[in-house]
């Protein structure tokens, strides 16, 4: 019986996973998308549920290019997104751009 229980538990974070990957991908404004994309493609399967609450609060945020602004700084993060998962984007974000401009030089 706890094997089942842990197997649907498991299943869930999976399917969570899953749909949260794909909003992230398809945020409709592609500098959002390059981000969030691949920060839940390499970051996803180690996020807490809390991370994950906070990631799908950001998600659910209309205006990509605020969003965008949060994540880059150019704009001030509102308190209720201004959470542990933000800083891990921006640190994801910017060791991703790094990594990415280090690549085109090469």
């Amino acid at each position: 019986m706890a094997d089942n229980n842990a197997r649907a538990e498991t299943d869930l974070r999976q399917q969570r996973l899953g749909r949260i990957t794909f909003r992230a991908w398809r945020r409709g404004f592609r500098e959002a998308d390059l981000v969030l994309g691949p920060f839940m493609e390499r970051e996803g399967a180690g996020l807490s549920d809390a991370d994950l609450d906070q990631l799908e609060a950001l998600l659910a945020e209309d205006n990509d290019h605020e969003l965008y602004a949060w994540i880059i700084e150019t704009q001030p993060t509102p308190a209720e997104h201004d959470t542990p998962l933000m800083q891990k984007l921006r640190t994801f974000m910017r060791a991703h751009v790094a990594a990415a401009v280090a690549e085109g030089a090469g």
